[in-house]
């Protein structure tokens, strides 16, 4: 059986990505393999039109916290202090991200439930001291979509540069590239690019460059290391090269389709079927969907129902669904819409979620 999966990344793959992860074998000191590396960058740097020239993808091997980890050990300098933001598994992740590497910083909770404040966000940039901030777009712990718009014109009028983890949210969601305090966002190849695990990459302004930590905080994460041998078509590690070779696939696709705004549109109308569908049963949304993304939305675990039957009796009709994280595992669980998900694997899910919760 094809599993559909709907959890927030891997995703199911068109035969388009499948078959290109394996369609040939590349040595990464090959000009073919530069002429490949060559075109993802040109393709990601595609996606977005933005009012500054100088943004460029550079690409890491790994997951997309490793784009994350890379983008704030590489950008915070050693004299720097950063405040992030925090209302999720991922916003706390990078506050330990930056713990780890002996960043200075603070941190504005909130509950995991809870939208920013943004009054309290302004009260600590306007008291001064911060070079940088970080923050989630879209905060998956419960699909959450975070006004970095907003954020980003914070930043702007306190002089911090803004740092975005942009991982479920990048070739799908709005970014606010032409915001002059943005300066970069971490991605990966295996959600809103619907290509496969390996690879990940930061959207950087060429400006920021030349503001990278020196000495470098990390040899495998070093962000101007990649990108200098990037840029004259070099590698500087063994890179995911099947995961590239998807990615340029992936890519393909979804400017051939349209581009990211009809990505959204898509996820947009496959997360509305599946909201009347859960509301017709009697199951609630977690948060207000208007503040959730696209990509992924979370429910309310029905009375008397826990996850773990739930996840069993979707993944018996092929679909795989996920659970809430931490304290709210017994509260919720989450259904994305991301991937190859055809109007026929969604008239089946549709059916199996009537069948699981009628």
């Amino acid at each position: 059986m094809r599993y559909i999966l709907l959890n927030p990344g891997p995703v199911s793959l068109s035969e388009g990505v499948r078959r290109a992860a394996v369609a040939t074998d590349l040595c990464h000191r090959e000009p073919e393999y530069f002429d490949l590396q060559d075109r993802v960058v040109q393709g990601l740097g595609s996606l977005y039109a933005t009012s500054a020239p100088d943004w460029r993808p550079v690409l890491l091997s790994g997951s997309g916290t490793s784009a994350l980890e890379a983008m704030v050990a590489s950008l915070v300098p050693r004299e720097g202090r950063l405040l992030v933001l925090e209302n999720g598994v991922y916003g706390e992740r990078l506050s330990r991200l930056a713990g780890i590497h002996g960043i200075e910083h603070d941190a504005i909770a909130h509950d995991w439930v809870a939208g920013w404040d943004l009054e309290r966000v302004k009260e600590a940039l306007d008291g001064g001291g911060y070079s940088h901030v970080a923050a989630v777009h879209h905060e998956t712990t419960t699909g959450r979509l975070n006004p970095v718009a907003d954020l980003a014109s914070l930043c702007a009028a306190n002089g911090a540069a803004l740092l975005l983890d942009a991982v479920s949210s990048f070739g799908a969601e709005a970014l606010p590239f032409d915001a002059p305090a943005l300066v970069a966002c971490a991605a990966t190849a295996n959600k809103c690019l619907h290509g496969i695990p390996g690879a990940c990459l930061v959207m950087l302004r060429e400006s920021a460059l030349k503001d990278t930590v020196e000495p470098p905080r990390s040899l495998t994460l070093d962000l101007g290391l990649w990108a200098e041998h990037q840029s004259r078509r070099s590698t500087p590690f063994t890179p995911p090269v099947n995961s590239l070779l998807a990615l340029d696939r992936a890519v393909e696709e979804l400017l051939e389709s349209g581009g990211w705004r009809v990505r959204r549109a898509r996820y947009q109308r496959l997360a509305a079927a599946v909201a009347r569908t859960l509301d017709e049963l009697g199951v609630q949304p977690y948060i207000d969907p208007a503040e959730s993304s696209c990509v992924l939305r979370s429910y309310s675990l029905p009375r008397g129902r826990d996850y773990a039957s739930i996840h069993q009796a979707l993944k018996r009709h092929g679909f795989v669904v996920y659970a809430g994280q931490g304290d709210l595992s017994a509260k919720m669980f989450r259904v994305s819409t991301m991937g190859d998900i055809s109007d026929y694997d969604l008239a089946r899910l549709l059916a199996a979620l009537s069948d699981v919760f009628g």
